[in-house]
């Protein structure tokens, strides 16, 4: 079991371990005596989760209730944030409680974002079930749900109080979901540098889960200490996104997260070396690394399709577009452009 601490505006503890769900109880209770929870989680990991982490915090002392959702994107919506918000009240919840979310990223986006809102503010836990909760969205305090003008478009910022992560839960995911983690993994590799990329170039990325979570979280709290509420640096975190969104967005969300973004990072590198802002090179051992692990390098829209999407995008500052250019393996930089300039920049 490892413990690394965020040194955030409200600092909080990540534990990363294996078969650790059940020995959460005692910790929570010490960070909410007297406090009670509302578990959300959806209906695939009810079944699988619920009733081991309801028996440890019920053996701490924590009287718990789930609120259940449909899995999937579409859950990740303002309709469900209202039930959620109306079972709180009608629950009678108080500042001195707190919500658990259960699951993977689209749980842990919406219970954030419903604790962020909820009397203006109460505490929550994040217990990422799925590696890309894992490596990204647990952690960093990012809360929200989709529009129908596109993704995470509403949301806050609210840190949790503290992260739990038992990868033993992420065995029941499907493979492609569990690609889906992958592919965020390797977008930090390209962000941290040489030794973490090579290591998943080399080493088998399922050996060496606790490192590779541990190398991303590390990197994500690094950057998101210089820029927690994202106006600058942090945007880095969104490499491969801009585009990612827009797929997902086109889609209807069918087309899964990490699926979107594999694709986005290889766009990305592509356009950046056709404008000579990077080097092939790096395109390719991106697109040679997501390969590897069975996931897509090629747009699976025209990108003349995608623009619409691009040209919406929540990082859009003003008129300006802030993309970030993956130069070579740990440089990336952002580069601002002109929204009336997308269209063309992106049809090269």
């Amino acid at each position: 079991m490892k413990t690394i601490t965020a040194s955030t505006s409200r600092p909080y503890d990540i534990v990363i371990g294996q078969g650790i769900l059940g020995q959460c109880g005692d910790v929570i209770q010490s960070l909410f005596p007297g406090g009670e929870t509302v578990i959300v989680t959806d209906d695939n990991v009810e079944p699988l989760y619920l009733d081991i982490l309801k028996r440890t915090l019920e053996e701490a002392g924590i009287g718990c209730v789930a609120f259940i959702i449909p899995n999937g994107e579409e859950s990740k919506s303002m309709d469900i944030v209202e039930e959620l918000l109306e079972f709180l009240a009608k629950r009678n919840v108080t500042r001195t409680d707190f919500i658990t979310a259960l699951g993977g990223g689209v749980v842990g986006d919406l219970a954030g974002f419903a604790a962020a809102a909820y009397l203006r503010g109460i505490p929550y836990i994040q217990i990422p079930t799925t590696l890309l909760a894992a490596v990204d969205s647990s952690v960093g305090g990012k809360t929200g749900v989709n529009l129908k003008s596109g993704k995470n478009l509403a949301g806050a910022f609210h840190q949790p109080s503290l992260v739990w992560c038992d990868y033993d839960t992420h065995k029941t995911m499907d493979p492609e979901r569990y690609s889906d983690g992958i592919a965020e993994a390797i977008k930090c590799a390209v962000l941290k540098g040489e030794d973490f990329f090579s290591l998943l170039e080399t080493e088998n990325l399922y050996k060496h889960v606790e490192e590779v979570i541990e190398n991303c979280i590390r990197l994500k709290l690094r950057i998101v200490s210089e820029d927690e509420f994202d106006t600058g640096r942090r945007q880095f975190l969104n490499l491969g996104h801009t585009i990612g969104h827009a797929i997902e967005a086109r889609s209807g969300y069918e087309i899964p997260h990490g699926h979107a973004v594999a694709c986005g990072m290889v766009a990305i590198a592509d356009i950046a070396a056709t404008n000579g802002l990077a080097d092939f090179d790096c395109r390719d051992r991106i697109a040679n690394l997501l390969k590897r692990y069975g996931l897509p390098t090629e747009l699976p829209y025209p990108i003349e399709e995608l623009t619409p999407y691009i040209e919406n995008d929540k990082k859009r500052f003003g008129s300006t577009l802030r993309l970030i250019i993956p130069e070579n393996i740990g440089h990336c930089r952002m580069v601002p452009i002109p929204v009336e300039e997308i269209s063309s920049f992106f049809h090269i």
